[in-house]
């Protein structure tokens, strides 16, 4: 019985070493890839939940702003309080959250001028106020408010 040797067709040991290497080159960048899309990605959604915080505050304080009549800011704790007929509403400025009742909004204030009668005031009864949010932008936000009578006669 005299068995022929057949070669089997097959890749040598350099060209599986060769496939080898440019399928984990591929698969690396590939990763490096996804890696960066990732980073980006998270600073987009940073940068947009910042941005959302800030248009929060702003309609909040718009909206408390001209639903109440009197509204006092107090220096030594940085606390406004808003009040008309019905309600009181109280603001903290703490150093790195605005606080609002039960509300948080996690924004740096940098900067807080109250104003009365288009006058800078440092406490006391108000009806404007400016913040200034953000470190690098820095961003405006003005807010103010129609006065009644009863806010000129009681100063």
């Amino acid at each position: 019985m005299s068995r022929a040797l057949k070669k089997v067709q097959a890749f040598t040991l350099h060209e599986m070493l060769v496939v080898l290497l440019i399928t984990a080159l591929v698969v690396g960048m590939a990763f490096s890839v996804l890696r960066l899309v990732q980073v980006q990605m998270n600073g987009i959604s940073s940068n947009y939940e910042r941005n959302t915080e800030m248009r929060l505050l702003r309609q909040r304080l718009w909206m408390d702003f001209n639903a109440h009549d009197r509204i006092w800011y107090k220096n030594q704790d940085r606390n406004l309080l808003l009040v008309n007929g019905i309600s009181e509403i109280n603001y903290r400025f703490q150093e790195d959250m605005v606080v609002r009742e039960l509300d948080t909004f996690h924004i740096k204030i940098n900067e807080l001028n109250p104003y009365f009668g288009a006058g800078s005031v440092d406490e006391g009864e108000i009806d404007a106020m400016d913040l200034f949010i953000g470190e690098k932008d820095r961003t405006r936000i003005f807010i103010y408010k129609r006065n009644a009578a009863t806010s000129y006669i009681n100063r």
